[in-house]
């Protein structure tokens, strides 16, 4: 089983930044891609961003130029710095990995609890 844990979360103004990291832990065998969700409030979850093992990242219209999502294979980390912050930015934030837990096994869909950033001055 694969465990994620995030954090960075938290209040800000807007036109502020914030960087939100998420660790992965536990039966590790590999992963594959890492990305990011948000869901506001009354609206369906949405992908953010996303960043395969290859490095070859994508994002929402709505984020290109101002969020960035990276990540640190050797900690099994993302991380998302997000710049020039919105109220439309405000939403719960999902860590998501697939992943597989051992040799020969399919990729599963991991999941975060989720972490609170609001946008409001």
């Amino acid at each position: 089983q694969v465990r994620l844990v995030e954090s960075g979360g938290g209040l800000v103004q807007p036109g502020g930044s914030l960087r939100l990291s998420c660790a992965a832990s536990g039966s590790i065998f590999s992963i594959n891609r890492m990305a990011w969700y948000r869901q506001g409030p009354g609206k369906e979850r949405e992908l953010v961003a996303a960043i395969p093992s290859g490095g070859i990242t994508t994002y929402a219209d709505s984020v290109k130029g101002r969020f960035t999502i990276s990540r640190d294979n050797a900690e099994n980390t993302v991380y998302l710095q997000m710049n020039s912050l919105k109220p439309e930015d405000t939403a719960v934030y999902y860590c998501n990995a697939h992943a597989s837990v051992r040799i020969r096994a399919p990729l599963g869909d991991y999941w975060g609890q989720g972490t609170q950033v609001t946008v409001s001055s």
